[in-house]
């Protein structure tokens, strides 16, 4: 998501709802990953790629009227500094109501010195740190969400970048908030039926590859483009979008970015075709996956995957993926697509997560069962809310504990803060996608270092 879409964020979530974020409810006896009700988030008639956010409301328990300034005198204040992101409508400040009590959410930046703002709320990808409120405020938290990739902000990367915070909600299982599955909806997700092998082999008659590549984010850190055109000289692939593009999409709707999306039913089901995916993430990162892992699964393709070095640990059983980084050369893995894909029976042993009892990972189904937040689930409240109410019960948090060192300071010390770790990002320094930095050219364009954050519309753009 490159700076220029945050405030595109709220826009494309779709219709408003009033989420609750705390209690006990239906949620409690639905399926492992909340998704027993379950269903593509788009019709046939408005392409609308269903959000990680999902469907953004305010957040408090239903019946709750809002407040007025005089009866909020007491609550803490959660800023949002962020401009153009802030989960709640009409107005500029609004009453979230959590598991230990209640806070304000405003984005009126003039209550920033106000002794009642307790935190301050970033989104990672618009954070720059000479537009920082300074002087910092010793009694404040500032808290960063950036479930986005580290290649929008290389900043927040290195120790000193991310140490500017308390609180964090990333990608990274060791963050505050973790959100490593804030694209996977559930299991039911996964265990959507892929297309009978007949049929692909018809699409295969009509000329197509075994292998598809779509990508329109070209010349990224992960380098991934150096990889698929040499993986390009062993087996073929069919390439759409603007990178290596060797083929046209089918139709002119299809290929016009602005009447098609990723999540297009057309496409999705044009994708279906291909019995394998390649699935390279921009940024190499524990626990950042995307889409590009979790789509390919959902229609029944094998990814052909290279991204978080920790992929095996979130799989649903551990037989499922081809991982780029467990052959020595592009050479090998094409040999062995090749084998999987004249063996239909050695081909479908990694599609049996689909079947009855196939999802075999209890880490998955435990970490799915036990979120606090929900893909496209309008009985739990999304990540967004979510984050809010866990900054808001830390501060909630902080000042009992404030208040109790206050009433016996010999006794009870102050509470130490927390300060965010290089762990919560957890991304190694970017090495070439294929071969070694001194055989990379001098004129070569640099995937390595160049990354371009802007969006490319379409296809894969991140």
């Amino acid at each position: 998501m490159g700076p220029s879409r945050t405030g595109a964020v709220l826009a494309a979530l779709g219709v408003l709802s009033v989420c609750a974020v705390s209690g006990s409810g239906p949620e409690a006896e639905r399926e492992t990953g909340g998704d027993a009700g379950w269903a593509e988030p788009w019709d046939g008639a408005v392409f609308r790629p269903p959000s990680a956010l999902g469907a953004v409301g305010v957040a408090r328990k239903p019946g709750t009227p809002r407040l007025g300034r005089e009866e909020a005198v007491d609550l803490p204040v959660l800023l949002w500094w962020s401009p153009g992101l802030f989960p709640h409508f009409p107005g500029d400040s609004e009453r979230i109501d959590c598991a230990r009590g209640a806070c304000l959410a405003s984005r009126d930046r003039g209550m920033w010195g106000d002794p009642r703002t307790r935190a301050l709320l970033f989104y990672g990808t618009d954070f720059r740190a000479s537009e920082a409120p300074l002087p910092r405020m010793g009694h404040q938290s500032w808290a960063l969400l950036h479930e986005e990739s580290p290649l929008n902000n290389f900043l927040l990367s290195h120790g000193p970048g991310i140490r500017l915070f308390n609180l964090t909600a990333t990608f990274s299982r060791h963050s505050d908030y973790p959100l490593p599955l804030q694209w996977l909806p559930g299991t039911v997700y996964l265990r959507s039926a892929a297309p009978p092998l007949q049929e692909r082999a018809e699409w295969r008659r009509r000329g197509y590859a075994p292998l598809l590549y779509l990508q329109s984010h070209c010349d990224v850190p992960a380098d991934r483009d150096r990889y698929v055109r040499e993986l390009m000289r062993y087996i073929r692939v069919d390439s759409y979008g603007k990178c290596l593009q060797n083929r046209e999409l089918p139709t002119p709707r299809l290929q016009d970015t602005a009447t098609a999306t990723t999540e297009d039913p057309e496409l999705l089901a044009f994708l279906s075709r291909y019995k394998f995916h390649l699935a390279l993430e921009n940024a190499i990162c524990n626990d950042y996956m995307t889409e590009k892992l979790w789509r390919p699964m959902h229609l029944g393709a094998v990814p052909v995957y290279r991204g978080s070095p920790s992929v095996r640990d979130w799989m649903p059983n551990n037989h499922s993926i081809i991982l780029i980084d467990d052959f020595e050369s592009p050479q090998k893995l094409a040999e062995f697509i090749d084998f999987l894909d004249k063996n239909d029976e050695e081909y479908m042993k990694y599609l049996a997560y689909k079947e009855p009892g196939g999802i075999t990972n209890q880490f998955l189904l435990d970490s799915l069962k036990h979120r606090e937040w929900g893909v496209n689930d309008p009985l739990l409240p999304n990540y967004l809310n979510g984050f809010e109410c866990f900054v808001c019960d830390h501060e909630l948090a902080r000042l009992e504990a404030e208040k109790a060192h206050a009433a016996s300071p010999g006794d009870i010390p102050l509470p130490e803060p927390h300060i965010a770790q290089l762990s919560h990002l957890d991304c190694p320094m970017p090495t070439p996608g294929f071969g070694s930095v001194e055989e990379i050219p001098e004129n070569d364009r640099g995937d390595l270092y160049h990354g371009d954050v802007g969006n490319d519309g379409l296809l894969e753009a991140e």
